[in-house]
């Protein structure tokens, strides 16, 4: 089991389970939302959705960001090999970046292909880029590659999770879940 002081604090756990569930489902909405064939009032409430998470996305993430900065992770048991510590550092801040990468490569895309950010709009914060085509084009390339490699390092990540969770029950699991703190 985890030591109290080996646990993640009660803020870390709140941005880790709630940035984690958006990404969770705006996953699929991006997937779903840009197929072809798809009836337009459901492909129109999944790109709503999709543009409006994602600009509430990038405050929570550089907050959390911010707070990682602030406040180291807490140390991996140390029956844990190397190279698996190693694999945990590379992997949280690939998700780190591409949780970056992701929202203002999405932002860029739509505000220069000229398309709305109904929350932005309503908020009157103008589209702070000009129109440009090959801008929202590149944008589009990056969110689209970053898509996949997230998608793939969330995979690794949600395995490794499960795996000490369930398999090793070495307390890594423990360490971020449940989002609050166990009392003393």
């Amino acid at each position: 089991m985890t030591r109290h002081s080996d646990s993640y604090q009660t803020p870390a756990r709140l941005f880790h389970w709630i940035i984690a569930a958006a990404v969770l489902l705006m996953i699929p909405a991006g997937l779903i939302m840009t197929q072809q064939g798809i009836a337009r009032p459901l492909q129109d409430t999944l790109f709503l959705f999709h543009k409006n998470i994602g600009v509430i996305l990038i405050p929570l993430i550089l907050l959390r960001l911010i707070y990682r900065l602030r406040h180291p992770a807490p140390p991996l048991p140390s029956s844990l090999p190397g190279w698996q510590r190693g694999a945990a550092a590379v992997s949280h801040w690939l998700l780190y970046l591409l949780l970056i990468v992701m929202p203002i490569s999405g932002f860029v895309r739509v505000r220069a292909g000229g398309f709305p950010i109904e929350l932005l709009d309503r908020l009157g914060a103008g589209p702070w880029l000009a129109k440009s085509e090959a801008l929202a084009d590149a944008a589009k390339g990056l969110h689209y590659a970053a898509a996949l490699l997230l998608i793939a390092v969330l995979a690794v990540h949600i395995g490794a999770a499960l795996h000490h969770g369930l398999i090793r029950r070495d307390g890594v699991w423990s360490r971020i879940w449940p989002p609050v703190r166990p009392r003393d």
